[in-house]
């Protein structure tokens, strides 16, 4: 408990920072979501026929994975808050609609008809009688849609969103337990504030409390000026979205520098955004911690970033989809031609490490079995569980192609993303690991990396990729970036993701203190 007390109170600036901005992107989207929604669940309680294929089709997306929806949003909309708040909106329709249709629907119909005989109009029945009778109900499907949304803002992380899902998404890449849990309770918290919230709310607008303030008119006028107050804040708040999410231009003096979602990535993203910072007269916006290549890669050929860290081996066996090769100079050379020709995007010079795929073990299943290579692997895999990424069994240069390479066949494959594989393969729940050769988590648990003695995984060099169209702009960022080259060894990487993984030391600090080591910023 006083570990995770120090983390709030070494860190409670960026915890607040990450809070406002997930309240910001839960509530923006539920506001839109209640705008569409409501409108929505009226027009099918009075055409009936629309009901089965709206509410069917609310449905489907709301059987959608969540990344599933985000992955499918990118390549339209790109990475941001823009996508997060589109895959929340949608999310959050299902219920609203749905209760809407069902309290509207479900009024007594002598009541109606009531209002019929003395004349109202079906807008005036609809104002006057369904809507207010209805509300409980409606509101019970925003409540439901709102607390959803917090949880679902998590995920606007994923994609560069920010919100207190990169905490948690950096806890669990980094083992983590504080971060995770700097991410986590404050999210629950907020889930539980804003039902409490749309609860007092809902008990304020609700028909009961104006029939019992009908009798009192200061009370009545005192609901007029909140009912005023709510719809100019509603207001505020949709073109505060607007001015935020959709700028009107994008300053040209701006480079916004990109990372995929682990240790070593952060630490590279920061060291390019800070070679930027001090060696040019750019303004640098960092989009780190992103998913995977899909996600950066996405965001640069759409142009939502203009640089960040890759893999040579990534470039050319996931990107382009060309088979693997082990010569690191035809690799570099290949990917560097395509990437030209296909993408218009520009690769540097390589960093100097090459954080090639591994196999790892327990020291004790190392010892049991005698394993020292893949090959001596393989004699036993048979009787080992593999607990790799999500993304590892997927790949052609990855547990595919290894099993066939090697004659592979574990007894059972559990994939677990990040580095809880680490702790899952620390607990005995499983015996192998994919991991990096670079991984700073290697040494935190003395695992045994098995040599890949036929040498079947591809050099993974690591290289800053960058828009053609950013370079003719800014000619002077190929000389800075390019001081980078060649400073950072195998071993150097691993050290400094050690630091980050294992000593708990901040992806930002580590940059910056390497860069004035090594004399590349003041």
């Amino acid at each position: 408990m006083s570990e995770f007390w120090n983390y709030l109170t070494l860190n409670y600036q960026q915890i607040i920072s990450l809070l406002g901005k997930h309240i910001y992107l839960s509530i923006f989207s539920v506001v839109i979501a209640v705008m569409i929604g409501i409108p929505l669940g009226i027009l099918i309680s009075r055409e009936p026929r629309l009901s089965k294929p709206i509410i069917g089709a609310a449905n489907v997306i709301q059987a959608v994975p969540s990344l599933a929806l985000l992955g499918f949003l990118i390549p339209f909309i790109g990475i941001g808050s823009t996508p997060a708040i589109v895959m929340v909106v949608l999310y959050s329709l299902l219920p609203i609609v749905k209760n809407t249709y069902t309290g509207l629907t479900n009024i007594d119909s002598d009541i109606l008809e009531a209002a019929r005989g003395i004349g109202l109009t079906k807008s005036q029945t609809m104002r006057k009688i369904q809507l207010p009778l209805a509300f409980p109900v409606i509101m019970a499907g925003i409540r439901i849609s709102a607390v959803t949304a917090v949880g679902l803002m998590t995920i606007a992380a994923f994609i560069g969103a920010g919100g207190l899902g990169y905490l948690v998404f950096s806890g669990v890449q980094t083992v983590d337990n504080n971060m995770i849990l700097a991410g986590a309770i404050p999210a629950c918290i907020l889930a539980l504030a804003i039902d409490f919230g749309v609860g007092k709310l809902e008990r304020k607008l609700s028909y009961t409390s104006k029939m019992n303030s009908t009798a009192s008119p200061k009370k009545t006028a005192s609901k007029s000026r909140k009912k005023i107050i709510i719809s100019f804040a509603t207001i505020v708040l949709i073109a505060a979205g607007i001015f935020a999410f959709y700028p009107s231009a994008k300053a040209k003096d701006k480079i916004v520098i990109g990372s995929k979602n682990f240790s070593e990535q952060l630490i590279l993203g920061n060291m390019l955004a800070d070679l930027i910072e001090n060696k040019t007269d750019l303004k640098v916006e960092r989009k780190l911690n992103l998913g995977g290549s899909q996600v950066t890669f996405g965001a640069l050929t759409k142009g939502d970033i203009d640089l960040y860290p890759e893999y040579t081996g990534t470039g050319l066996v996931n990107i382009l989809k060309q088979k693997a090769i082990n010569d690191p100079q035809k690799v570099y050379d290949l990917v560097k031609k395509e990437f030209k020709d296909k993408y218009g995007i520009e690769l540097l010079k390589p960093l100097g490490f090459n954080n090639t795929y591994a196999l790892a073990v327990r020291q004790d299943t190392a010892a049991q079995y005698g394993l020292k290579t893949i090959s001596d692997l393989a004699k036993v895999s048979n009787q080992l569980t593999i607990g790799p990424t999500i993304e590892f069994p997927n790949r052609p240069d990855g547990l595919p192609g290894l099993s066939k390479a090697y004659n592979l066949n574990f007894k059972a494959v559990k994939a677990v993303d990040g580095g809880l594989r680490y702790k899952a393969l620390n607990n005995h729940n499983s015996d192998v690991i994919d991991a990096f050769s670079t991984d700073g988590l290697l040494e935190a648990f003395k695992l045994k990396v098995l040599e890949d003695d036929k040498q079947f995984f591809p050099p993974y060099y690591a290289v800053p990729i960058i828009k053609e169209s950013t370079l003719k702009e800014h000619p002077e960022l190929k000389k800075v970036v390019n001081s980078l080259a060649g400073k950072l060894s195998d071993e150097k990487m691993r050290e400094l993701n050690y630091k980050v993984d294992s000593l708990k030391q901040s992806p930002e600090k580590v940059a910056k203190e390497f860069l004035q080591k090594e004399g590349l910023i003041q």
